[in-house]
């Protein structure tokens, strides 16, 4: 599956525009990379375990996204973008979407 954050994909042409594709997940932050990172916090510098998190939620995002543009029978990802945001106090949502196309060879 191509995926690209532009318009166009270089040496492909769009043949057929299937539709918005996303790939969503909640995350809940355990009670334990609470406590490191706030006192991770007390001394400054990189939270490591928000960080891991956060890359594996947008890795799981992107493969979700990915699947539900092979349902739809795409084989690209045009626009892809990422979005995120906080339920409640100890849970991150991230998003992966995009425009499912299928793409040919120029």
């Amino acid at each position: 599956m191509i995926t690209v954050t532009t318009e166009k994909i270089p040496g492909y042409k769009v043949t057929e525009v299937k539709g918005p594709v996303f790939g969503l997940i909640v995350r809940s932050r355990g009670i334990g990379g609470d406590i490191k990172a706030a006192l991770r916090g007390l001394v400054g510098g990189e939270i490591h375990e928000y960080t891991a998190m956060l890359e594996d939620s947008r890795k799981q995002a992107i493969d979700r996204m990915v699947k539900n543009a092979q349902a739809m029978g795409a084989n690209a990802i045009i626009m892809m973008r990422f979005d995120s945001g906080e339920i409640g106090q100890n849970m991150s949502e991230i998003l992966a979407y995009g425009t499912a196309v299928i793409v040919e060879k120029e």
